[in-house]
């Protein structure tokens, strides 16, 4: 054997032996036979040209040679695998799926994620059915009634939002000389806000959206006033990109849940990206969830 080719899998049998000073208990970890791990062990004796251990009626001993070069031989082979079980994680992806609606909330927190733990690989799909299941990715956000086993990110609470440059209306029945942009096919986003200004409004105007998010890029770019969820234009607020030209807002009843696979079958990280998107929310199980309990 040449002694620039390291004999790895001999080295791994004796430390197992090592650790065992016994052949049978070695084998059965190894998933060996005896003969085998023998064999692996007086190749490594042979390459190292010292004996590792001696034999007696009682099983193994190791040798003063075999002794002192165990430290060193555990402590590399520990190095080793950690360096290799480093680039196998950080080659994981975590597979998220979420509604196209959450984008503008989750999207800026992916972002920073991955500045904050760039070893950590998020595989994001979009979907248009706010009901979809967790199905085969590890984690989901759904849109709708309480998940009975998932996790509440935040509530729908719906709100007018409209350009910043736009004439901001001094009533909510000023509205009515502006163009309504809906996040569905039909007004009962606007409808709902409204009734719980007790405000009627003849809407004259409308555009109506397949998406929250497609009305509220539309107000961005000074289209009208879009009925959208706070939650998601927190960051739209912030930057200056929209206003809310009221403080009314309308809860819905319905909520963006987060579901995940279980922890033993999930991929490294799971556990720190479920705690990243929850950490800023006042996170609590749904009420069908606690029920359970």
């Amino acid at each position: 054997m040449s002694r620039l080719s390291l004999p790895l899998n001999a080295i791994h049998a004796f430390l197992v032996t090592a650790r065992h000073l016994n052949l049978t208990h070695a084998a059965r970890e190894l998933c060996l036979t005896q003969g085998a791990v023998s064999r692996k062990i007086a190749a490594l004796e042979q390459w190292l040209g010292v004996t590792l251990f001696d034999r007696h009626a009682r099983g193994l001993r190791l040798t003063p040679q075999g002794a002192a070069l165990l430290p060193d031989l555990q402590q590399g082979f520990e190095l080793m695998v950690q360096a290799s079980e480093k680039v196998r994680r950080s080659q994981v992806s975590i597979r998220l799926k979420a509604p196209t609606c959450a984008m503008r909330w989750l999207v800026p927190r992916l972002m920073a994620l991955e500045h904050h733990r760039p070893e950590l690989h998020v595989a994001l799909t979009t979907t248009l059915d706010h009901a979809a299941q967790l199905e085969n990715f590890d984690v989901a956000i759904v849109y709708g009634k309480p998940h009975p086993d998932g996790i509440c990110l935040f509530s729908e609470s719906l709100t007018p939002v409209m350009a910043a440059d736009q004439p901001r209306p001094d009533s909510p029945a000023a509205l009515a000389t502006m163009t309504f942009l809906h996040p569905t096919a039909d007004t009962r986003d606007w409808q709902c806000w409204l009734h719980a200004q007790q405000v009627t409004l003849n809407m004259k105007r409308n555009q109506h959206f397949a998406t929250m998010d497609l009305a509220i890029s539309a107000a961005i770019q000074g289209f009208g006033v879009a009925m959208a969820d706070s939650n998601l234009v927190e960051s739209d607020i912030a930057s200056g990109r929209l206003i809310k030209p009221f403080a009314g807002e309308v809860k819905t009843g319905a909520v963006y849940s987060l579901l995940q696979r279980p922890a033993q079958d999930g991929p490294p990280f799971l556990a720190e990206l479920v705690a990243w998107l929850c950490r800023d929310q006042k996170v609590t199980q749904s009420p069908l969830s606690a029920g359970l309990a």
